[in-house]
């Protein structure tokens, strides 16, 4: 498994340390440059050829994997994997990645800059440790993604294993599928021409493992965001009849997941206020609105607010005084338990305090009284917002290191610092000596 590799921040450092010209240069060795070749090789993986070889692993019948002695941990780990290399497939074709290479490889080879100022095993372990290893494609494959994967016939069997008898290698599936469709046009189009929203649809709805259930929701949920045949596609499958049983699961996360889906989708389609309204979803969010997880709460109480605030949901809601009674105690009740919160849990409950106060305006035309306490904008809240001095902190640093050059064009002695390649991987223990 693709989990270690080289310290990437120590070598750009290293190699941008060693561009400002003040460093005499020589002539590398053959022993030199065959040792940086081998170990720039041997720290990568060929993301093409191991998703070859996963994609050939998920074609095999499931009997012949395990009368190999290959268990269902072992697919959810190559799952999991297939994972990493799809996140990183396109950041490893990107152009800040092959910019890095590039510099490193033109100070090698072309200035032949000397590498006696550090170590061999400095060189990726700059600061005593690993991050993952570097993913490449070869030059003559350029894959993105789902593309790749359905190329080289992956894509279906991935969807596969949404039927699998395992219930860990089901939600594992549906995770990898989210990864790979999430802000991904052509990758949703690809996954609803392999019928991969009819398969996540039945795991929604009727599979025994909760956690399978949730894996299948979020996938659903990045498959058809900002897709419009996708959300007609869960529309016409009665997808709200599944929201709302997902609704009454003793899973919080479960719930989270579908308060969140219900919020996109009635703000893509406002008439569907009435066709949830019909469903009676009302009545759920006024009961999750006492929910003891805060997320909830807010999810609910934001669903309250969207049907509130659509005359036609208003039309046909035709609620009851008891409804309308009820939901006025539970904003009562909301509001005296945030008028008791410390300071601390009022900073945390921003938006629920907003919502609360924002939902009573909209059912009784006048402020709540968190308003009149001073608890719906607090002290600072209302500010101008800070000065902007952490995005050059973030900005793509090679961009940031050449925009910094090229302003400075007179000669200094004051000594610059690279910048950091970020996000790359967490941090491990050094190894031992």
């Amino acid at each position: 498994m693709a989990k270690e590799g080289p310290n990437w921040d120590g070598l750009l450092k290293w190699s941008l340390s060693h561009a400002d010209g003040t460093n005499p240069t020589r002539n590398l060795s053959e022993e030199d440059r065959r040792w940086f070749m081998e170990a720039m090789q041997a720290q990568t993986v060929d993301v093409v050829k191991r998703m070859k070889e996963i994609t050939l692993v998920m074609q095999t019948p499931e009997q012949v994997l395990e009368s190999q002695g290959v268990t269902s941990q072992d697919i959810e780990d190559m799952l999991d994997e297939l994972q990493e290399h799809v996140e990183s497939i396109d950041m490893a074709n990107g152009p800040h990645v092959n910019m890095f290479m590039l510099h490193v490889s033109s100070l090698v080879v072309e200035r032949s800059v000397s590498m006696s100022h550090i170590g061999r095993e400095q060189c990726f372990k700059r600061h005593g440790r690993k991050t993952r290893h570097f993913t490449y494609a070869s030059a003559r494959h350029k894959p993105r993604g789902t593309g790749y994967l359905h190329s080289i016939g992956g894509l279906v069997p991935l969807l596969g294993y949404l039927k699998n008898s395992h219930a860990n290698i089901r939600a594992k599936a549906a995770e990898v599928v989210s990864t790979i469709v999430q802000n991904n046009p052509k990758s949703q189009q690809l996954v609803m021409e392999a019928n991969g929203l009819e398969s996540l649809l039945s795991n929604f709805t009727s599979d025994p493992d909760v956690t399978a259930r949730t894996k299948a929701l979020g996938a659903i949920s990045s498959l058809i965001r900002h897709n419009k045949l996708g959300i007609a596609a869960f529309r016409l499958a009665n997808g709200y009849a599944a929201l709302r049983d997902a609704l009454s699961s003793e899973s919080v996360r479960f719930q989270r997941k579908a308060l969140n889906l219900i919020h996109y989708l009635l703000h893509e389609n406002r008439s569907d206020c009435a066709v949830v309204t019909e469903l009676g979803f009302p009545r759920i969010f006024m009961h999750l609105a006492s929910s003891e997880d805060g997320e909830v709460r807010e999810g609910a109480l934001r669903g309250l607010l969207d049907l509130g605030q659509d005359r036609t949901a208003q039309a046909a809601n035709g609620s009851s005084s008891e409804d309308d009674e009820k939901l006025k105690q539970i904003l009562q009740e909301r509001i005296k338990g945030i008028s008791a919160m410390s300071p601390e849990d009022l900073g945390a409950a921003k938006e629920e305090r907003q919502l609360v106060d924002s939902l009573w305006n909209t059912c009784y035309n006048e402020p709540s009284s968190l308003r009149e306490q001073g608890l719906v904008v607090l002290p600072g809240e209302d500010d101008a917002l800070p000065p902007d001095v952490a995005s050059k902190h973030f900005e793509p640093p090679l961009r940031a290191w050449a925009a910094n050059r090229n302003d400075d064009t007179k000669p200094s002695s004051e000594k610059k610092q690279a910048p950091l390649l970020l996000g790359l991987g967490p941090p491990a223990q050094d190894p031992p000596a």
